[in-house]
């Protein structure tokens, strides 16, 4: 079903959810952030920003196999976003899946943006 057609919603209405549930998100009110990104997620299931963000907060509140569900939807559409590869890596270590988890980080620790390089090289620090 197609929630924007039925709600007669557009760009407009999604951005103002997409804000507000980023606001949240950056004041640490994790729970309510969350509501808003799985309304987003379900109002435009491709949009690999808002499945990114959602499988992030999961992650962020422990719930890493749901975490790990929504970050591999969201690397289906964009397979190459870096910071969704560090959480993906972060997910496979806090449930166990070493090998993967290594081998990500490992290949993640080359990026050329330092963030990412720096954060995939403090992983491995964390559980090696």
């Amino acid at each position: 079903m197609d929630w924007l057609q039925v709600l007669g919603w557009g760009k407009e209405q999604t951005e103002d959810l997409r804000f507000v549930g980023y606001s949240y998100l950056k004041q640490g009110k994790y729970e309510i952030a969350l509501t808003f990104f799985e309304a987003l997620v379900v109002l435009n299931p491709q949009n690999g920003y808002d499945l990114q963000t959602l499988g992030a907060l999961y992650l962020e509140l422990g719930r890493n196999l749901l975490a790990l569900t929504y970050i591999e939807r969201a690397l289906k559409v964009d397979p190459t976003h870096f910071p969704t590869l560090l959480n993906r890596a972060k997910a496979l270590f806090v449930l166990g899946y070493r090998k993967q988890a290594l081998a990500q980080a490992k290949n993640l620790q080359q990026s050329p943006d330092p963030s990412i390089a720096g954060g995939a090289s403090a992983l491995l620090l964390a559980y090696s």
